[in-house]
């Protein structure tokens, strides 16, 4: 077995416990402990089962026991926790992953957790007894924790928590007395969360839960925003077995009527929905963005005129040559400003920047992934040096930068040492100042919205684990999370919490429909609608389903919003449109003459018309309004082609070459060469014909197999204009000779 195969097996199990289905559940569980060997879990197998056997006899019997749900939700959880066992034990045996790997070579010193965190906070109180001496002799001399030492034992603690399976209740009181501690340094306490995110997407457990929740209750903003990250994550992984845990759903229900935590929560489940755009930003900033940047940089020196910048003679005023920096890249701007926003919204932009640095050593050390950035983290000074002023500066601004997180810190602070010394001066500086403006946009943020701040610190979280799924060099080895939905409104407990405020779901919709997840967009408002009826939600939801190419559900939903007069013209034409998709021109033709009346002198519409008109072979109507078209508006090159094939159609041989010549001379598609082939047949002039045919297979991308099911499709047309059917064949023999030729 394979751990592939055991996943699925795991699964199935789970499932079939979450739907109540504890028979197939027991069959598999069954087939997976002999199929492994671990009999020595047969006995509590066979307990269960044997339990579940006398409790369907005395249902069945109809003995009455008022305990009887308790004691089945009890065994529920009982089959899960065996189950999670099983799976673990097999992994342990067969597993080539990271985790496995390091979990059976982790062999942690005996811990005391009774003492353990006074050994902690000794590093610190050492620290400040040192800091009073101010003989230089006495300090060297002193018998001081060595602070790599120090976090090594943070190390050495997040592995051990990671690869705990069940928590027990010393365990437990050590991490809840560890969060409190004022001594220790807030981000070890939030290195230590993280580490039991890690542990719990390994393993269930529901005390696991317990700290994070304990974690959120903490006063640093760091640690509880990395809570309410592990919070969500967690829901999501175990959403279907959560019901059968009251003492987490209770908590969670107890969070939910603090207002702050509805907006906490409302903040990180967009923030991991967004996190899903990560990759089309780096697309962008990759194929559109640095190509124009590198494009115009030769130039950029010159047109910004640098030396003249130099001169105090020009005071304060602006360089009238900025305005002509992107003459050469018009589009630039628009995407420079279009990158600024995406920033601001809190878009993971520096994604592809920081890639490539994550070879440092600091990184290969897997617990440093989730290390929050600190200045007087040792593992920098071991690589820098930070004896000089510089970049001492350098770092302590990098600690402050807002829109980096906090793997990406490590990673521009080791790249320090490849940087020269009068550029870090001037890097230094401008962070410097960077920072001191978002310190004080910061004090006024927190004074005029606290929850401003928690954002961003739980934006940045994520990016730290979207590192992490993404860049770790062994990441095929874990689940990627990313990869999920985060449908968190269909998922049981949490789904429950959001629907009970309509504001936090609606928001989670139109993030959805403002970032073009119509699929996710149009469950929210299907579930919005059930709940309250409104004109502009029919219409969202009519235009997701028209986006995903479902014509016949956005033509309802289109046909819901009519009954509440909302915009009511682009609703019109919005269901012409689902009915023309929907093959049926009359209807579409109906609902477009409607939209004409509002707005007469919209040439879409009329383009509409006649397409619709075309559709129905009402060709001559066609041309009127292709023609009331082309007069109102000539220089719309659009207009060309369906007069062209009207005219053809209706048998205006000498209009119809005159527009199909206009095509051919502008910019001709295959189509408009075979259409002109078409009219020269019908003129008379075969030869003609044969060669705008040929231009049609050679100069584009017809195939001569597409070429010839397309014209056994006009050929009807032809027939009735005149052509004799009996030429066809010939006529199409000599083309194949022209087109070998």
């Amino acid at each position: 077995m394979n751990e592939k195969d055991l996943k699925i097996k795991y699964d199935t199990i789970c499932q079939n416990l979450a739907d109540r289905k504890l028979k197939p559940a027991f069959d598999r569980l069954e087939k997976l402990i002999r199929e492994n060997d671990l009999l020595i879990h047969l006995d509590e197998w066979r307990n269960l089962e044997q339990n579940y056997s006398y409790m369907l006899k005395y249902t069945v019997e109809g003995i009455q026991d008022p305990e009887r749900q308790k004691v089945y939700q009890k065994l529920i959880v009982s089959v899960f926790e065996l189950c999670d066992k099983i799976h673990d034990e097999v992994l342990q045996k067969i597993s080539s992953s990271v985790t496995y790997e390091k979990k059976r070579g982790f062999n942690p010193e005996q811990i005391n957790f009774k003492t353990l965190l006074d050994e902690l906070e000794d590093f610190y109180l050492q620290e400040e007894l040192v800091s009073l001496v101010d003989d230089a002799e006495v300090k060297k001399s002193s018998n001081r924790i060595n602070p790599r030492e120090h976090q090594q034992k943070f190390v050495s603690l997040f592995y051990f928590f990671w690869f705990q399976n069940e928590l027990s209740n010393e365990q437990t009181a050590f991490l809840n007395a560890l969060l409190k501690s004022e001594l220790i340094e807030k981000p070890y306490k939030s290195f230590i969360v993280s580490a039991v995110l890690m542990s719990l997407l390994r393993y269930f457990d529901e005390a696991k839960f317990s700290i994070l929740f304990d974690a959120y209750d903490h006063e640093d903003m760091e640690v509880n925003q990395r809570a309410i990250v592990g919070l969500l994550i967690g829901f999501y992984r175990y959403h279907n077995r959560l019901p059968y845990h009251p003492s987490i759903t209770g908590r969670l229900k107890l969070l939910n009527e603090k207002p702050e935590f509805k907006r906490n929560l409302e903040q990180v489940i967009i923030q991991l929905i967004r996190s899903k755009e990560t990759e089309k930003i780096q697309k962008k900033i990759t194929d559109e963005i640095i190509p124009e940047m590198i494009k115009i940089s030769p130039n950029l020196k010159d047109k910004i005129n640098l030396d003249s910048l130099m001169d105090d003679s020009l005071g304060d005023d602006e360089n009238p040559e900025w305005e002509k920096i992107f003459e050469d890249s018009p589009g630039l701007m628009n995407k420079m400003e279009e990158f600024s926003e995406l920033q601001m919204e809190g878009a993971d932009v520096f994604m592809s920047s920081f890639a490539m640095l994550k070879m440092f050593p600091f990184f290969s050390e897997f617990a440093n992934w989730f290390m929050p950035f600190f200045p007087k983290n040792p593992e920098i000074d071991f690589v820098v040096n930070r004896d000089d002023s510089v970049t001492d500066r350098f770092v302590n601004a990098i600690a402050l930068a807002p829109v980096l997180c906090n793997s990406d810190k490590y990673s521009f602070c080791f790249s320090l040492q490849n940087i020269p010394a009068e550029n870090r001066e001037f890097m230094a500086e401008g962070l410097n100042a960077e920072m001191q403006q978002f310190e004080e946009l910061k004090n006024d943020e927190q004074l005029t919205d606290p929850g401003k701040m928690a954002g961003y610190v739980s934006n940045l979280y994520i990016q730290d684990l979207y590192r992490f799924f993404k860049l770790h060099p062994r990441k095929a080895d874990f689940e990627d999370i990313f990869n999920w939905r985060f449908d968190f409104h269909n998922k049981q407990a949490l789904g429950e919490i959001l629907k009970e405020d309509n504001n936090i779901i609606r928001n989670i919709a139109e993030y959805y429909f403002s970032k073009n997840y119509y699929n996710e967009a149009a469950e929210v408002f299907s579930y919005l609608l059930e709940e309250e009826k409104s004109g502009e939600l029919y219409q969202k939801l009519g235009y997701c389903y028209q986006k995903l190419g479902d014509f016949e559900e956005a033509l309802k939903a289109y046909k819901s919003a009519e009954l509440f007069e909302l915009n009511k013209k682009w609703n019109l034409n919005k269901i012409a449109l689902c009915y023309r998709n929907l093959k049926q021109p009359q209807k579409a033709l109906e609902y477009y003459r409607e939209v004409e009346v509002l707005d007469e002198e919209n040439l879409n519409v009329q383009l509409n018309i006649g397409h619709c008109l075309l559709e129905l072979e009402r060709f001559e109507e066609a041309l009127k309004t292709y023609f009331k078209v082309e007069y109102l508006m000539p220089e719309n090159k659009k207009v060309w082609k369906p007069i062209g094939w009207c005219s053809l159609i209706a048998g205006k041989f000498e209009q119809a070459e005159k527009y199909f010549t206009k095509l051919i001379d502008d910019s001709p598609n295959k189509h408009d060469l075979m259409n002109m082939g078409h009219v020269q047949w019908c003129l008379g002039r075969r030869k003609n014909a044969l060669d705008y045919y040929k231009q049609s297979i050679v100069k584009t991308e017809f195939t001569e197999r597409e070429f010839f099911e397309v014209f056994h499709e006009d050929l009807h047309y032809l027939v009735e204009l005149g052509i004799n059917k009996d030429d066809v064949p010939i006529m199409l023999d000599q083309l194949r000779y022209f087109v070998e030729e």
